[in-house]
């Protein structure tokens, strides 16, 4: 009985399994990093290679045509959400990095533009949305429309501070690289969606669990490499409580400025919340899949990190937020039928 309470109240604040396996990860790569930096055609980071193309593969396999034509109909909620998740986002911590960003936190910030590159994350957008009582069919679709747009947008906004860096970027090699691992098998799903999309529907669960398992391969590997050479000895804890708290504030940010706007377009109640959940939310699926083809290996662990702690703070958040507002509206109901 007590494990089941610990369990319900982990779940009640978006705390789960996941998020304490990435974190046995990164312990797992602290003291034991000579697996996760082999390399062969049967290394842990080609296995996690091969997951990816699985993952995105049944990502297109549970898509269909007919939720993506009902999708396009409203261009004002959809607008809103992609304009947030890849303009807003990198435009703000753009202004802010001249403030806060030092030579011995550059990685760190270059992790933060990343996670605010990325595309919106599907399921969990679309689990908070259910919650919340959202518009779940334009969920679906601005959650998996952002996964592919992210394919092209994302390498352009890590191209502009790269290359600004460095000045070494092959944008065309990079976008080539993640078409095949990523849009390829998407589209080879969604093209077999007819006839075994029904495997994809009826294995939600398990492939959810195989997604899961794919990360935690990718989040280990990556970590290998980075204690490997040593980068995280300059990051204090109060480096990473402070980095804890930007991604808090991003996150609150965006939800307020979304919220904002969407009042200011008169949008209903469930448009409202489709926007709040899908236009701040960030995929650490996709991130560390293009973290592999964006970052070389000794620094992938380091630039990954922003996206672990925004991933966890936005299901926390999120799962409280999409809560009350579920309340609030049975609240209401109830108030209404007195």
């Amino acid at each position: 009985m007590a494990k089941a309470t610990l369990g319900s109240l982990l779940a009640r604040v978006g705390l789960d399994w996941f998020i304490l396996a990435l974190l046995a990860m990164i312990g797992l790569a602290k003291f034991w990093p000579e697996p996760g930096i082999q390399e062969g055609p049967f290394s842990l980071s080609a296995l996690a290679n091969y997951g990816v193309t699985m993952i995105f593969f049944f990502y297109g396999l549970r898509l269909n045509f007919d939720q993506l034509k009902e999708g396009l109909r409203n261009y004002r909620l959809h607008l809103l959400i992609h304009s947030s998740t890849f303009i807003v986002f990198p435009a703000v911590v753009l202004a802010a990095r001249s403030f806060f960003m030092t030579p011995d936190t550059e990685l760190l910030w270059l992790g933060i533009f990343y996670v605010a590159a990325l595309p919106s994350t599907v399921s969990s957008s679309i689990v908070m949305v259910s919650i919340a009582q959202g518009n779940i069919p334009a969920a679906i679709f601005n959650a998996s429309i952002s996964s592919l747009i992210g394919v092209f947008i994302t390498p352009l906004w890590m191209s502009y501070l790269l290359t600004s860096t460095n000045g070494q970027y092959d944008l065309n090699s990079v976008i080539g690289k993640l078409t095949i691992q990523v849009i390829v098998p998407v589209i080879l799903g969604l093209l077999l969606n007819r006839r075994l999309g029904w495997f994809a529907e009826r294995h939600k669960s398990s492939l959810r669990y195989f997604d899961q398992l794919t990360i935690l391969l990718i989040v280990y590997t990556a970590f290998c490499e980075s204690f490997s050479l040593n980068l995280f000895a300059s990051y204090s804890a109060a480096d990473l409580l402070e980095l804890a708290g930007m991604m808090l504030g991003l996150f609150l940010l965006i939800f307020g400025f979304i919220h904002l706007v969407s009042r200011l377009l008169n949008f209903n109640r469930e448009d409202r919340i489709t926007a709040l959940f899908c236009g701040s939310k960030k995929s650490l699926v996709q991130g560390s899949v293009m973290a592999n083809v964006l970052f070389p290996g000794n620094i992938a662990g380091v630039v990954l990190l922003p996206i672990m702690v925004y991933h966890a703070l936005q299901l926390i958040v999120a799962s409280i937020i999409a809560q009350g507002m579920a309340h609030r509206q049975e609240e209401k109901e109830k108030a209404i039928q007195a």
